[in-house]
């Protein structure tokens, strides 16, 4: 038998590694994607390569809402045919593009990046909800939308979150049940999701 080990080369294991890092890539997974970029004509990996790097020069996170943008404030916190008395809280940027798709809702956004997690040791201050009460303290909003995933941490947060704005006076609601329990927004399709803004319900505190 033969015992020998045959070392990988140093950039093909640290690339390895980086992709490790990655949310959802496993090791198995991030060998698949080192070596495949390994097989890529050289101008495929390198437009990868500045991809990745124009990303980290040129986006920002909008200071209003928090969403991720190349201008500061974002195009939708500028825009002015945008209803500014109502804000929709979601969890990832994504979830804003899965919204605006079903061209049912008009208001703001504020972008948590996350749910409160304690499994994963994500707690409320590891989430932008400063920067949301700040925001529902300064402006004369008349509804807030949780828009959080229906699963046990996004409802979690919403009901964290409703306790926080409820003493503010501002009437807030969650997404109808058109959404299937454990599913993403960024994966409902249009209709649903148009559904589910359409039949939100008033969330009323424990």
């Amino acid at each position: 038998m033969n015992n020998h080990y045959i070392p990988v080369a140093k950039p093909v294991a640290r690339l390895i590694e980086e992709f490790n890092r990655l949310p959802g890539i496993g090791p198995k997974s991030a060998q698949r994607l080192a070596y495949h970029l390994l097989r890529m004509p050289p101008e495929q990996a390198k437009a990868l390569a500045e991809a990745i790097l124009e990303v980290k020069e040129r986006v920002v996170l909008c200071s209003i809402c928090q969403n991720v943008a190349e201008t500061d404030p974002c195009p939708i916190c500028c825009s002015e045919g945008r209803d500014r008395g109502r804000i929709c809280v979601v969890e990832e940027p994504l979830d804003i593009l899965a919204l605006e798709r079903t061209r049912q809702y008009d208001g703001l956004y504020h972008v948590l990046h996350g749910v409160i997690s304690p499994m994963d040791g994500i707690g409320p201050e590891e989430l932008k909800i400063r920067e949301l009460l700040a925001r529902l303290r300064h402006n004369t909003f008349s509804e807030v939308i949780l828009a959080t995933n229906p699963n046990l941490q996004g409802e979690a947060t919403a009901m964290y979150l409703q306790r926080l704005i409820a003493p503010l006076g501002i009437r807030v609601t969650r997404l109808a049940r058109g959404l299937p329990m454990g599913g993403d927004l960024e994966y409902a399709d249009e209709i649903t999701l148009a559904r589910a803004l359409e039949g939100r319900m008033e969330m009323k505190g424990i």
